[in-house]
């Protein structure tokens, strides 16, 4: 099922979902956006009796009926009660497999025109179910800029360009890449493709990319290899990562956590001096933010200009 078709079904589902009422085709037009581009009613009809049937053949039980003896015309809605599921119980990696899965749904790339179809329902008078957006649209922690464009070309097959800063490098370097998917391996957000400029596999955390993900070239041109694995690419590279070390400066008493796997080398004037093992810079920079002007990194320098990029970001947004 295409990436655009997917979209449609799961607007037409909210749509449905978000009010009591039988909604008529014509108030579903208007409420789903990607029915505008239809170039005639005749085409609207053609497309929403296929969406139907799709909805039925997925055992979504779609209702028809009217709310009132003066309607002419039958409307549609889904009820509640029949859409959700019953408790279910499923073993631990049963239930980390959809919660991943159920993180790639929630993101803005699908959640944003769906709200709209709410939204415009509400716009035409139409009671809707705040609950839905509940059940249909979970959070997600992906705080990368990279995220969704990158999540959005892996769906078209398109090539990228993007700015990225590997480990240990001083500066950011052009990268252009085939993108084959996004993994979340231990909390952090990985894109796996070809890099055309190496000719080889890559693996890219998306915490590196620091600038504009591009678009390159025609969509549908990337094509994922049927035997790469994603997971073990990511995992493989991530167990390579190097550890590193910090110096800090700590206020007497204070960032008690950070003190617990640090190693004290000195103290004078209410501060103490410890060293602290990290494996990811930009991680461990948002962490030590986190103690504002209790914590002072000594060095590494790319350390540094993180946290001091943070705080200057977080001074600006007050």
């Amino acid at each position: 099922m295409s990436a655009r078709k997917t979209e449609r079904l799961l607007n037409l589902v909210i749509c449905l979902l978000a009010t009591r009422r039988h909604l008529t085709a014509e108030q579903i037009r208007r409420a789903v956006p990607q029915y505008d581009d239809c170039a005639s009613d005749e085409a609207f009809r053609r497309m929403f009796e296929r969406d139907k049937e799709e909805l039925r053949d997925l055992g979504i039980p779609l209702e028809t009926g009217s709310d009132s003896v003066w309607d002419d015309e039958p409307g549609y809605r889904i009820a509640r009660g029949d859409y959700e599921l019953q408790d279910i119980a499923l073993e631990a990696d049963e239930a980390a497999a959809i919660g991943l899965a159920a993180r790639l749904w929630q993101t803005a790339v699908l959640s944003e025109p769906a709200s709209r179809a709410v939204l415009k329902l509400q716009a035409a008078g139409i009671e809707t179910d705040g609950r839905v957006s509940g059940a249909l649209e979970p959070r997600v922690e992906a705080t990368e800029d990279a995220f969704a464009p990158l999540l959005a070309a892996v769906r078209a097959g398109q090539a990228v360009r993007f700015p990225y800063r590997p480990v240990g490098a001083a500066a950011a370097a052009e990268r252009h890449v085939e993108p084959w998917g996004i993994v979340s391996w231990r909390g952090r957000w990985y894109a796996v493709g070809h890099d055309r400029d190496r000719g080889a596999t890559r693996v890219f955390r998306l915490s590196r990319v620091t600038g504009d993900v591009r678009p390159v070239g025609a969509e549908g041109a990337v094509v994922p290899p049927a035997d790469v694995d994603l997971v073990r690419e990511v995992a493989g590279i991530a167990h390579e990562e190097p550890a590193a070390t910090a110096r800090l400066r700590v206020r007497a008493g204070r960032a008690a956590d950070l003190r617990r796997n640090a190693q004290q080398e000195s103290s004078a004037d209410g501060w103490d001096v410890v060293t602290h093992d990290y494996a990811d810079a930009d991680r461990f920079a948002e962490w030590i933010a986190g103690y504002g002007a209790d914590v002072v990194v000594l060095e590494p320098a790319e350390v540094r200009d993180a946290v001091i990029r943070r705080l200057r970001a977080a001074a600006g947004a007050v």
